[in-house]
């Protein structure tokens, strides 16, 4: 029945994809009218969450952050799903990577990195990373993944994200997949995106994130200590509709010497300052502050 399901899903998939990008806008279009105006998808969310990260905007401002987002959220959709039939050439014009000299730099020694990123611009064009280390034996790009319950999109997912060659890694097998890929002598780059609200066994640490309290994600921190693998941030930027620009900022080039959570709270100022430049562009229907300090100590304890 999957196998059904996912050749009806790809068939329908790939048939949009052949289409330009122009006609893509306008399906882009047609979807916003029926998420946002029709369907009000999520909209208790993103206005809960717009109103409590920036209280000292008025109403008209959020609201045109709110359409803005939105109209970007339908472009997301249907970028991603030309992933599955646009050429190198194509993708290079349209996502541009800076300062690409820096991963030069740290890997070439042989050392590996770890690369923080965000639910911003559009995420999914991030593999194409991997046309930059195309000519460059034993180097594989990864990136950190959380299994979608329906297995007909999971394997959708998987193709589309695998485009530029990427190797997916299932979040519950992070570890296990970096150790391997060191034993097995692969430079690699594994992308994490870490803006979202970690799972209740993985909070460890809290901080003021969008002038709210959070609860933040640090197994990449943890994670590097371990391996010694570089930090870096993957700041993007949406400079016109279908192009992005993204540059590579170093955050800790020693991870074993740095203080605990400095690596952590590092990657998540700077997140908020690439979503403080232009906020539309953030995922803002994830229920990212659902739960309180308190209510997460409740439940910590009562897991033990």
């Amino acid at each position: 029945m999957n196998k059904i399901l996912y050749f009806i899903i790809y068939s329908w998939t790939y048939l949009h994809a052949l289409l330009s990008f122009r006609a893509l806008y306008v399906l882009s279009d047609i979807l916003y009218f029926w998420v946002y105006i029709v369907a009000g998808y999520r909209l208790k969310v993103v206005r809960t969450n717009l109103f409590d990260s920036f209280p000292e905007k008025s109403k008209k401002e959020l609201r045109a952050i709110e359409r803005e987002f939105y109209h970007h959220f339908c472009d997301y959709f249907v970028e991603t799903i030309k992933l599955l039939h646009i050429s190198d050439e194509e993708m290079s014009k349209r996502m541009k990577f800076e300062n690409m000299e820096l991963v030069d730099e740290l890997m070439k020694n042989g050392n590996s990195i770890l690369m923080f990123l965000g639910h911003y611009c559009n995420w999914e064009w991030v593999t194409s990373i991997n046309l930059n280390f195309r000519d460059k034996e034993n180097v594989i790009l990864a990136q950190i993944y959380k299994p979608l319950k329906n297995k007909a999109f999971d394997d959708l997912f998987l193709k589309i994200r695998s485009r530029f060659d990427s190797m997916g890694i299932p979040r519950y097998e992070t570890l296990r997949a970096i150790v391997k890929l060191r034993r097995d002598k692969m430079q690699t780059m594994v992308g994490f995106m870490a803006d979202q609200l970690p799972s209740i066994n993985n909070i460890h640490y809290w901080t003021t994130f969008l002038n709210q309290d959070s609860a933040v994600f640090t197994g990449v921190e943890r994670i590097a200590k371990q391996t010694g693998f570089a930090v870096v941030y993957l700041d993007m930027q949406k400079e016109s509709r279908g192009h992005y620009r993204a540059t590579v900022r170093l955050i800790s080039d020693n991870p074993v010497e740095d203080p605990e959570f400095k690596i952590t709270e590092t990657y998540i100022r700077a997140m908020e300052k690439t979503i403080l430049r232009k906020p539309a562009y953030w995922l803002w229907t994830h229920k990212r502050w659902k739960r309180s300090r308190q209510e997460v100590a409740e439940m910590q304890h009562h897991h033990k």
